[in-house]
Formats: structure tokens, sequence, C-alpha cells
């Protein structure tokens, strides 16, 4: 999943002149008017001054990524009620397992009866293996044609962990003018409100097309949501709510929306990622201020697969990274190019290089766990990780307090995180030796760009 995330980069190149009070070296020569007016058109100065800034802003993060994915909810009910004109039996026979019409949203093909009040039926997503996910229910609480509460009792997919908490119960009543008042309940227990909130919308999208479906007896698969015109739009309005926070200005606009290019650009690098590891579908959704998501055609198989799709994030965008640092270190461009360069370069290796954070459900917590399969060796990969970027913020002039912070703030995320996600079924196909190798030096050759690229883009902005 595309997340926000603070961290820090490597490297001066050294050169022209030096400025006033023995500060370090200036971007070319006499381009030091040039570049000051850079700087103060872009709200620029040197970088303890924002440190408040950053810290705050840091620790806002950490509680709104925490709220998110690990928070404890506890048990939680989402509620919707279809009204329609239909006839009660159509949509009874439509929500009820064992009801002639439960594959009207063509989301299973076959139920099985297994005994008289439990059964198995056989969806249309398909799991690992490439064969269609089943899942076993029991229904208790029923009276037909009126109630019934269902509950699974195992899946070919996932852990049976995911299903202990989750209830749905279905309420249907005739109105007096002989239409149908049915409603749908979905309890479960919730760590972090993104899920919590995925139910809520889902169950809203289901209800008006269950409704749609007993009214016309045509269903839509999809919605507005998958179409990329509306993805467009989600991107957008995430550069909309971006602006004010630099600037309602011409600035803070091309920062807003470069920043949400990296982030599509980021999510394209998942999505091609998945693609490659033989995924028939892959989507992205952009979420507001949060970022994005990419989603694959089915569940991981490998633990390579876990981690490359996770590391070709920052990797996808690692290559443009790369070439425009080049361009950096081997160009003499006007101090106002060099500026603008080293703000789009700060843009795309901060958040590429957030994202390789070792925090449990970040990309770069998830290609150390796929590495690394111990606690003490993941514990170990994470600390080199952490004292790499400290490392990475020493050469780009960061206050030694702001780093250890930073460490001390990224740790305390990653305790908070852990353990909190989705087991499969079966344990997935580890790695080769060689695979491990191959993947732990793409780790770092990424990390290592986004650092480089960091470090020199902080020096020319907050301290040429």
């Amino acid at each position: 999943m595309g997340r926000l995330g603070v961290d820090t980069g490597v490297v001066d190149d050294a050169g022209g002149t030096q400025v006033e009070h023995g500060g370090p070296p200036d971007f070319i020569g006499r381009g030091s008017a040039y570049r000051n007016r850079f700087l103060s058109c872009w709200g620029a100065s040197r970088l303890e001054t924002h440190v408040a800034g950053i810290l705050g802003l840091l620790f806002f993060v950490v509680f709104l990524l925490w709220f998110i994915m690990s928070a404890p909810i506890g048990t939680r009910t989402v509620r919707r009620t279809v009204r329609t004109s239909a006839d009660p039996t159509r949509v009874w026979n439509a929500l009820y397992p064992f009801g002639t019409d439960y594959d009207w949203d063509q989301g299973v093909t076959q139920v099985i009866e297994t005994g008289p009040e439990s059964g198995r039926e056989v969806t249309t997503y398909l799991g690992r293996d490439g064969l269609p996910v089943e899942k076993d229910f029991v229904v208790s609480d029923l009276e037909p044609g009126e109630r019934f509460t269902m509950r699974y009792t195992n899946d070919t997919a996932l852990a049976q962990s995911f299903w202990d908490h989750y209830v749905m119960t279905v309420r249907l009543e005739e109105t007096p003018d002989g239409s149908t008042h049915a409603e749908i309940t979905e309890t479960d227990r919730y760590h972090g409100a993104a899920f919590l909130l995925f139910r809520f919308f889902a169950l809203r999208r289901s209800a008006g097309k269950l409704k749609r479906w007993a009214e016309t007896g045509v269903y839509k698969p999809g919605g507005l949501f998958e179409r990329p015109a509306t993805q467009f739009a989600m991107a957008g309005v995430s550069a909309l709510i971006l602006w004010p926070l630099f600037g309602l200005d011409l600035k803070g606009a091309v920062l807003a929306t470069t920043l949400t290019i990296v982030v599509g650009m980021h999510e394209i690098g998942h999505m091609v990622a998945f693609k490659m590891m033989g995924h028939k579908t892959a989507r992205v959704i952009f979420l507001p201020l949060l970022g994005g998501i990419a989603i694959g055609g089915r569940p991981y198989d490998r633990h390579f697969e876990v981690g490359f799709a996770a590391l070709m994030g920052a990797g996808f965008s690692a290559f443009p990274v790369a070439a425009l640092t080049w361009l950096a270190f081997t160009l003499h461009m006007r101090p106002i190019a060099t500026g603008a360069l080293a703000v789009l370069l700060m843009i795309m290796s901060l958040f590429n290089l957030g994202n390789l954070m070792p925090v449990w459900k970040f990309d770069g917590g998830q290609v150390l766990r796929q590495i690394f399969r111990t606690t003490w060796g993941m514990a170990g990969a994470a600390f080199a990780t952490l004292m790499i970027m400290a490392a990475a913020g020493v050469a780009a002039g960061l206050p030694l307090g702001v780093l250890v912070i930073c460490g001390a703030v990224i740790a305390m995320l990653s305790v908070m995180t852990s353990r909190s996600g989705v087991a499969p079924k079966t344990a997935l196909t580890p790695m080769t030796e060689k695979e491990r190798i191959a993947l732990g030096m793409a780790f770092i050759a990424v990390l290592a760009v986004h650092a480089i690229a960091l470090s020199w883009s902080i020096r020319r902005l907050f301290y040429s």
C-alpha cells in the first residue's frame, strides 16, 4: 500500500566559491544571488528554522498511521438499510446463502449444503493456487423469510483468525404498501480504522447494487470508484488537500501536484511488480492525503513476491531519481534550474525513503521481513537500516537531535503496528538463497539512490 513518511539522505558535491561567514560552497560560482532569489520564492531557509514544524508533522503522521493501521478500534457494527419495491421473497433469496438468487452479485458460483444449517460457498475470487476461494459457514437464529445470522468457520485463503469475530445479520420486513425493508449488519473486531471504513463503503455499495438488481434484474459489476477517471479525480482531490499544507499560492500548488505525481509513480511501481509476478489484474487507488494503494489480482504466493512487490514502489522511482541525480552532479545548470531540480529530488527521495523505513507495515519493513525470517534477524536488519538512514542524515547536515528523535519515533511506530496483518491460510513459499541475496542487494541499491539524492537536495536548498 504508498504511505507517508519522513526520512533523510547522503553526500555533498563541492565546487564553486564559499559563501560569507565560512559557510558551505555555493551552487555555481557567482550564482548566489539567483539561488537566494529562488529559495526566497519557495520559502526555503536554513533547515534548523523548520525543525519544530518537521517534528510536529512527524508526530502527527505517526499518530495518523497508527490510528489507520493498528489502533484498537474494538468491536464495531456497520449497518445498511435497503428499501426496495421488489417482492420480499426475491430479496430473501438474494441474501440467504441457500436462496435461489444468492449468486446475484456474481461473487459466488455455487453453494454446497454440508448440514442442516451449514454450507460451503465457492466464490469467483481466485486464491494463491489459482483455484476459487471457498468459505464454510453456519447459519443461526433462522426465521425463514424474516431473519438469519451467518458466521464463517473456514476459509481456504485466509487464516480463521480473520473471521473469528465476524457476524453478519439480515432482517427483512414487508411494509404495508408491499415493498421490502431489509437491514444488513456486519459486526467485527477491528485494529485500525482503515478496514472499518472499507467495510462501511463496501456494504454501502453492495446495498445499492442489491436494490437495483431486485427492481430491474440487472447487476453491473464494478462501480464509479474503480473507473480511471475517478482515480484521476481522486488524485486531483489529493493535490487540493495538500495545497494548503504547502501554502495557498503558485509555489504550494506546484509542490502539492509534484507530490501527488510522485505518489502515483510509486504506486505504479507496485502495480508493475504485480504484473511481473503473474497477477492477471492490478489497480491503484488514490487515498487523498494518505497516498495510494496498489492492489493485486490474487493473494501473495511466495515470500519473494511480497518483498519484490513492496520494493518496486521505491525501486521504480529510483530510476528517474538516479538519472536526475547524475544530471545534478555532472551538468553545470543555471542556479534557478539547479534549485528547481533540488526541490523535485527532495520530494521524490523523501517520499520513497519514508516508505523504505523499517516499519512493520511500510514497504521497507515488508522487504526486510521477507529476507530475514527470524525476530533477531529482522531486528538487526531494521537497526542497520536506521543507522544507514541516520548516517545519511548526518551527511546531509541534519541536526543529530532531530535524527535521534526521528529514529525513536520510527521504532515506536514499528512496535505499534507490528503483528496486526492478515495471515494466510498456509505458509507462503520460502525464498531461495539466490532470491534472498538479490532482494537484499536491490534493497541496498534503492536505499542508496534515494539517500544520495535527498542529501544532495537538502545541501543545495538549505546549506549552500
